[in-house]
């Protein structure tokens, strides 16, 4: 094709000059003045671009592994699992390579199962986030806010007096290690002393009863030898059980002597949150 302007010779001089010195494109086409890329294209005829041109891409390293798992044979979907980018992405990368043999029903379930088991660890990082977040947001807890949450937590975990049954005692019973400490601090918080307090544990007879009375000793920091006689629950052959294993410990029993008062008061506490709870806001 000619070179119709009139001043090519000079310009591809030019050109040629900022293209060596690691100019792109188009900051040659702005520094020249130039409106038309294939005059420019003219321009730099047969000069390769520099290396400093060339911008690294961060998915350059994605697709360089896409493309040795695809001559490797693995489908687009062996090749997302793997390298954890869109099945999109991986076509536009690797199009240009033979397709992989048909793959068997085996290789196929093995392919769904290890795609479920990636779902499922990232929706237990997602949960196990936003439980840190949450446990992140209460911060400090003052001694009134210990006060209210121990009334709410023995209301409702409690044992509670009953008009066909009057019985204004204190006795807690629950299964959850973490309940029974924010209950123990809330006693020690009402000037509770460990003299007046009684434990025992309820579980069933075919589980560890003996790994059970020392966990539950320790974690409220007294002698095994000091609890109460362990309540039994008989098996039955029929009934399928869930609470099984090494994590099952039965319920703890916290029963606080001479508490008719102190019941009293729990009960009256409870009211006036209910009370202030009902007010119109």
């Amino acid at each position: 094709m000619p070179h119709t302007h009139p001043d090519y010779a000079s310009l591809r001089h030019q050109a040629v000059a900022l293209r060596r010195a690691g100019l792109s494109r188009r900051q040659i086409r702005d520094r020249l003045h130039l409106h038309n890329n294939d005059l420019l294209n003219r321009l730099l005829d047969g000069e390769p671009a520099p290396a400093r041109t060339h911008h690294p891409n961060a998915k350059d390293d994605l697709r360089e592994k896409a493309r040795e798992l695809r001559r490797q044979g693995m489908t687009y979907d062996r090749i997302q699992l793997e390298l954890g980018c869109s099945k999109s992405s991986i076509s536009l990368w690797v199009r240009d390579l033979p397709k992989p043999p048909p793959r068997t029903r085996e290789e196929a379930s093995a392919i769904a199962r290890r795609g479920w088991e990636a779902t499922l660890r990232r929706r237990e990082e997602e949960r196990q986030r936003t439980k840190r977040t949450a446990a992140d947001e209460i911060g400090e807890i003052t001694d009134r806010e210990l006060f209210l949450i121990g009334v709410g937590l023995y209301w409702s975990e409690g044992s509670k007096s009953k008009p066909y049954r009057l019985n204004e005692s204190v006795t807690f019973i629950n299964s959850d290690p973490s309940m029974v400490e924010v209950y123990m601090a809330w006693l020690r918080l009402l000037d509770v002393g460990p003299e007046r307090l009684r434990f025992r544990v309820m579980i069933h007879e075919s589980a560890d009863v003996a790994a059970a009375e020392h966990y539950w000793a320790d974690l409220v920091g007294v002698d095994v030898a000091t609890l109460g006689k362990t309540t039994l629950k008989k098996h039955n052959p029929k009934t399928v059980r869930k609470n099984v294993g090494e994590g099952y410990r039965g319920c703890f029993v916290i029963r606080v002597l001479q508490s008719a008062d102190l019941y009293r008061r729990i009960e009256g506490w409870w009211y006036g949150i209910v009370l202030v709870a009902e007010q119109p806001t």
